[in-house]
């Protein structure tokens, strides 16, 4: 593996759904001669496209894990990643692209700028990588890259420069023509694998000089000698394509190229591009943190030759144990070498190192400073840093977006019970958006993660991967009891069995207490109850507030004031002061008028301002209550109150209404009284479960 880190490009495929990026990936590794043959996507003949490896992937015909796979291409090594294009996977793009040093965002010709464009476009953003746009699918009916290219200006907000012309589209599209070197590209062979280069047609010389003017004109932009050159009329090719690469890894302009990758046509021209314009690790400043030095930051070198610093940001429990994909971005991680993990500054050495090609590995000596490769057999977490031993520098992690959906899950039988929780311990580590808990007062194990169809695959991976048995339903929601008015109580607890028996006399009374779960106060003189007994009586109250009397939900809001009551020289105990505040409860709890509370949720909503009116219609239609919106530009953010058990589902109703382009966040607000009508339907409910024979 060679050390010189300017021939290496990392790079990722992103974007939305069926926009082709993985029949894409499967052309450059045909073209890179990586396979050597081309199977697609949702093909006849059942193989499947080389990076979509899980059986799910290929049955769904879509990508749920992001792949990695390297190839040369005329002396540069690239490393690919190729990413899901659902947003229930998106921390797959997020991860993929905090190691990546650039980007091809892949676009329908058709589609355009769609949804998922916008948000891969946010998280490349985040992470401030250099991108080039590959406008897909020009062969499709109704395809139109012009369009796309404004849409990319207006949308994305990019400065994007079409480098290429396409001859012909749809039916009719044959080739491209390069505006750089003003020459046309043909791509014969059975696959694609030729490309002739022709004099440009004489119907499009006109718009390619046209265009070539316009390229010039926002290159010059970013530098004095272009504009120079271009007064005097003497842009070479070296030049141009000089400035449109620094340009591209200021993020200043981003390159448009066409093709269609299902008909083998424009793809070549997009690898040349890849390692023309697209940096090297040598070319992006990456940082870590120096925990020693109050988190100072420190830049780190492409040099093979210093201390390691490492990032694990893929985690894959496979049938030899843990496969952590590794980015080095100093130093070298070699076969048998001591390294410390920064998180828990324990030492491990190195056993097996290997680099990916899709589920397939292929075992190499070390892994140089800006390469990605996976180690074997090493116990860590997603985001954790290796470093040589003694170093304390720790990389930034990624962002990692909060869980949106939750599911209960339902185990048939002991050994389900048991293959799942062997699951879920393994799909936590791998997925930090997939949360799993039990709940405290229902029992019930719950998932949570970013979508439907995210824990569906959990799910179907539970099953087919551990032979759990598993059903699903919806989380209960954890409703309370509250009183909403005073009550007084006088309560005498007496018992004779033979011997010392037990008494105990507490009298007070109980009112709502807002903003507290349990106030207990003793305003009792002249010693009728005893300080021990007076603890006695508070423990005693607090065993009543787990289980309501009237749902049996735990109890919230409560005050309660004992002020007298009377003890026995030899009966009275704590066990029977206990019993007596049992109950003093139960006799003043029915007679407080109890009610059900339920949990409202902030629920704040971020919208294009188009579907503004159709996003607060939903909420209104979920007992929301809005409280105030803001005009952000396109955007628009609406916040409200919302009660849980109106919002389980409501993801997938608000993709569907804004066209997949919003998202919400909620969180814990506040318990508030539930209407009459649901109480008393939750009430029957109740009822009926209690008759059912268990």
């Amino acid at each position: 593996m060679k050390t010189d880190v300017t021939p290496v490009r990392n790079i990722g495929i992103s974007a939305h759904i069926d926009a082709g990026k993985t029949t894409l990936t499967e052309r450059i590794l045909y073209y890179t001669q990586r396979i050597h043959t081309i199977h697609d996507v949702k093909g006849k003949d059942g193989v499947g496209a080389t990076m979509d490896f899980m059986e799910l992937e290929r049955e769904r015909g879509i990508t749920i894990t992001s792949a990695a796979t390297f190839c040369e291409w005329k002396s540069h090594e690239i490393n690919i990643i190729d990413t899901p294009g659902h947003v229930d996977f998106t921390i797959e793009v997020e991860r993929s692209l905090r190691i990546l040093d650039g980007a091809v965002l892949v676009l329908c010709s058709v589609g355009g700028v769609q949804s998922q464009s916008i948000t891969v476009n946010h998280q490349m953003n985040r992470y401030q990588i250099p991108c080039i746009a590959f406008i897909n699918k020009c062969d499709r009916i109704g395809a139109n890259p012009t369009r796309v290219t404004h849409q990319i200006k207006e949308k994305l907000g990019h400065n994007a420069v079409a480098l290429q012309l396409p001859i012909g589209l749809e039916a009719g599209f044959s080739g491209v023509v390069d505006l750089i070197r003003m020459k046309a590209l043909y791509f014969d062979g059975d696959k694609g694998e030729t490309v002739r280069i022709e004099p440009i047609p004489e119907t499009l010389v006109e718009e390619a000089i046209k265009s070539r003017e316009a390229i010039i004109d926002a290159a010059s932009m970013f530098s004095d000698e272009l504009m120079e050159a271009a007064l005097e009329d003497r842009v070479t090719e070296t030049l141009l394509m000089a400035v449109l690469r620094k340009a591209t890894l200021s993020r200043d302009i981003m390159p448009v190229f066409l093709g269609s990758a299902y008909k083998n046509k424009g793809v070549q021209p997009l690898l040349d591009a890849v390692t023309q314009f697209l940096p090297s690790p040598a070319d992006v400043k990456n940082t870590a943190l120096d925990m020693n030095r109050e988190n100072a930051i420190v830049e780190l070198k492409s040099d093979p030759a210093e201390p390691l610093v490492a990032l694990a940001f893929k985690l894959e429990d496979g049938p030899y144990g843990q496969l952590t994909y590794i980015r080095v971005y100093q130093g070298t991680l070699s076969k048998g070498d001591v390294v410390q993990n920064a998180r828990t500054e324990k030492t491990l050495k190195v056993g097996r190192v290997v680099r990916m090609h899709a589920d397939k590995m292929e075992d190499i000596g070390a892994i140089p400073a800006g390469v990605i490769g996976a180690l074997f057999g090493v116990d860590c977490y997603s985001g954790d840093t290796f470093v040589s031993p003694g170093l304390s520098l720790s990389m930034t992690s990624m962002h990692v977006p909060e869980p949106v959906i939750s599911l209960a899950l339902l185990p048939q039988g002991n050994k389900s019970e048991m293959n799942i929780s062997k699951a879920l311990e393994r799909f936590t580590k791998e997925d930090p958006t997939f949360k799993a808990h039990v709940d405290e007062e229902t029992g019930e194990t719950i998932i949570s993660g970013m979508g439907e169809l995210h824990l569906e695959i959990y799910v179907e991976r539970m099953r087919r991967e551990y032979g759990a048995e598993v059903a699903t339903g919806m989380p209960r929601v954890a409703y309370r009891e509250a009183i909403t008015q005073s009550a007084d109580f006088d309560y005498t607890h007496k018992k004779q069995t033979g011997g010392s028996g037990q008494y105990g006399r507490v009298v007070g009374y109980m009112e709502p207490a807002v903003g507290e779960d349990f106030i207990f106060e003793s305003q009792v003189v002249g010693g009728s109850i005893p300080k021990p007994f007076l603890a006695a009586c508070e423990k005693g109250f607090r065993k009543c507030l787990k289980k309501g009397p009237v749902m049996e939900y735990p109890i919230i809001g409560i005050k309660i004031v004992v002020n007298d009551g009377n003890t026995h020289p030899v009966d009275s105990s704590d066990i029977a002061f206990q019993a007596a505040a049992r109950g003093a409860f139960m006799q003043a709890f029915s007679k407080a008028k109890p009610m059900l509370m339920e949990p409202v949720m902030k629920v704040v909503v971020e919208t294009p301002t188009e579907f503004q009116g159709a996003v607060m219609g939903s909420l209104n239609q979920r007992r929301g209550i809005i409280e105030g919106s803001q005009d952000e530009g396109l955007f628009c953010v609406i916040e409200s109150r919302a009660p849980l058990s109106e919002m389980f589902g409501y993801s997938t109703v608000l993709r569907s209404l804004t066209q997949g382009k919003a998202q919400f966040t909620m969180e814990f607000a506040s318990y508030q009284p539930v209407p009459r009508a649901i109480a008393e339907e939750l009430a029957k409910k109740k009822a009926a479960q209690k008759g059912k024979p268990s």
